[in-house]
Formats: C-alpha cells, structure tokens, sequence
C-alpha cells in the first residue's frame, strides 16, 4: 500500500476539502462551519466513500484550538492544510480546563474531542494554536497543567508539532524555560522578515524577505534562543523580533506570528478595539496609504501556504508508516 495520494483532512465525524493546484481534499464534517466557506473559496469537497477508494493512509493531524472564537481559527487551519496533495484526516481537540465564550457548546460537542478522550492516539502532526492571555504569567492560566501534560504527551504520540503564537512561546517556555518579555505597545500590523536558513525545509520556495501578520503583547528573545543548542532561529523581522524557531531533536516548530490569517483578521482586532474604546495603534503597514476605509491587501497568503506545506510534505516523508511506530524512533 503506497502512502502517496489525496489530502484529506478529517475532524471527529467526517469532513474533507481540498484546494486546487494538485491538492487533495480536507476531510471535516459537511456541517462544520467552515465547510460552506472554504467549498466558496474553491476547496474540492471529497465524501467519504471517495476517501476509503484511495489505497493509502491519510497523514492524522490534530488541532488543540485554544482561541475564542474557534470557527474562524478551524476555517484558517483547514485552508491551509487542505491545500497540499496529500490526504490528511484532521482531529479538533480542545481542553477541558477552559469553557470559551464566544463557540456555542453545541459545536464544541458536535466537533470537538478533549484531550483524554485523544490521548490514547498517536498523531503524525499537532498544532497548538494561540490564545488572548499573553499578559498572564504561564502558571495562572487555568488550564496551564492540562496545557503542561499535553505538551510531555506530544513528545511520544506526536511525530512533530506545530506550537503558534502564544502557544508557541508557552510551549518554548515548557520545554526550554525560555521567557516572555511584556512590550511597551502591541506588535500590531504587517512586518517584513527575514529567512535566515533558506536550506531549512519549512523554508523551502520562500522568498529573502516576505511579509507577516504580527498580533501580540508579549516577546521572547534572540539572547534567550540563542543559549539553547537545540533551537535555530528561521524566520525573524528588524523590527519585531523573532517569528519561527526550529527544535530538531524535538521535531517541534515554534511560530510567533500569524501566517494563517484572513486577510481582515487585523482590521476585525482593529475596529474591535475602536469600538470597544481601547486604545490602539492603526495596524503597521496593513491599510493601504494607512487609510482604515480602504480594503487591506493580503501579501502573506503564499506563503503561509508554502510553509504549511513544507511542513505537511516533512511530516510524509519522515513519519513511520505505522502509527503505532511514532515516538518509539523507529520507521
């Protein structure tokens, strides 16, 4: 049985979608929110009888969503994971220590499996997504020890991780003690950065400089990285510091920044703001000529889609063919 093939990805019932350019399909829940948004933008629908024709295994990727608002993170996930040519089946996880106000219940039971009742399985990718509570030291976080044994349990149910934002610097702060430093004002708007290894696999096709979205209060250090052998720096901006981190005996990447936005997620935080009467700076080379009443140009979207494939086509070429394999070192 060859493992080459579609891309599927897959969440607890059964969804799939896909884009087109050699893609293959997503598999999510045709009642998913995100479905009617992503088959709009082009992304191939696949049932799942199509799935079980296709003679391979599809990659299982994982997604703790520990962001509010959990329908547009699961829409801006799926996008990107979806646009690959691989099949990949993608679990929604969430943790228990937390209720979010602004996801109904009824989705996170309908979608969503906790933890415990994924622990037991091995995943070839997992991502960590961020959350709205950098200002809180780690260990007042309520669900901070669930987030502690989630991260020791991807060291052997996981064949790599993906950890972003604020997940990313609470997960190098985890495994590495490495800190968050609190900014006079909020990182806020689009930055140029820099690639740093352009040998590195998840860089592969990227450009010498690229623009990101950046959304954060907090920092974590060149300084601090710097005295950790097993990390290397990728991606880092002039301006706003460090955005990608690679731990290559932990097979785990750490993003600080946000490739996977909408191309209005900065102006909804915007205009959020404004209305709400919190102070807020106009997003840093985000509007065109800085006027808020112009539409934003999204200049990032290629290559988020070439990061996240790079590192879904990374996870296939090195994750053991049996997933029972992942985390015992062998192939």
């Amino acid at each position: 049985m060859d493992f080459r093939g579609p891309v599927a990805i897959v969440s607890p019932p059964v969804f799939l979608y896909s884009i087109e350019w050699t893609p293959m399909p997503i598999k999510i829940p045709d009642t998913l929110p995100a479905f009617e948004t992503l088959v709009h933008e082009g992304v191939r629908l696949m049932t799942e009888t199509e799935a079980i024709r296709q003679d391979i295994r599809p990659l299982q990727i994982g997604l703790l969503n520990l962001m509010p608002n959990k329908i547009k993170t699961e829409i801006q996930m799926a996008r990107l994971i979806g646009a690959t040519p691989l099949q990949v089946e993608l679990t929604l996880v969430r943790v228990n220590g937390h209720r979010p106000k602004n996801t109904p219940e009824e989705h996170l039971l309908a979608f969503y499996e906790t933890f415990e009742e994924v622990e037991a399985r091995k995943f070839d990718g997992f991502i960590i997504t961020g959350a709205p509570i950098e200002t809180l030291e780690y260990e007042e976080v309520t669900y901070w020890k669930e987030l502690q044994r989630i991260f020791d349990w991807t060291t052997t149910n996981v064949h790599s991780t993906l950890n972003v934002c604020w997940g990313g610097m609470a997960a190098v702060y985890h495994f590495h003690g490495v800190p968050k430093y609190p900014l006079k004002e909020k990182a806020f708007g689009v930055y140029r950065h820099q690639n740093l290894q352009s040998s590195s696999v998840y860089l592969n096709g990227f450009s010498d400089d690229f623009a990101v979205p950046v959304s954060r209060w907090t920092e974590v250090r060149r300084a601090d990285i710097d005295r950790v052998p097993d990390l290397e720096i990728l991606m880092e901006s002039k301006e706003v510091g460090v955005c990608l981190v690679h731990e290559k005996k932990g097979n785990r990447l750490y993003m600080f920044n946000h490739v996977e936005y909408d191309s209005t997620s900065l102006s909804e935080e915007y205009f959020r703001d404004v209305d709400a009467g919190v102070p807020i700076k106009l997003p840093h080379d985000y509007f065109p000529h800085n006027d808020s009443a112009l539409p934003p140009q999204n200049r990032w979207r290629s290559h988020a889609h070439l990061f996240f494939g790079n590192w879904i086509n990374e996870i296939y070429q090195t994750t053991p063919y049996e997933l029972a394999k992942i985390g015992t070192g062998e192939r």
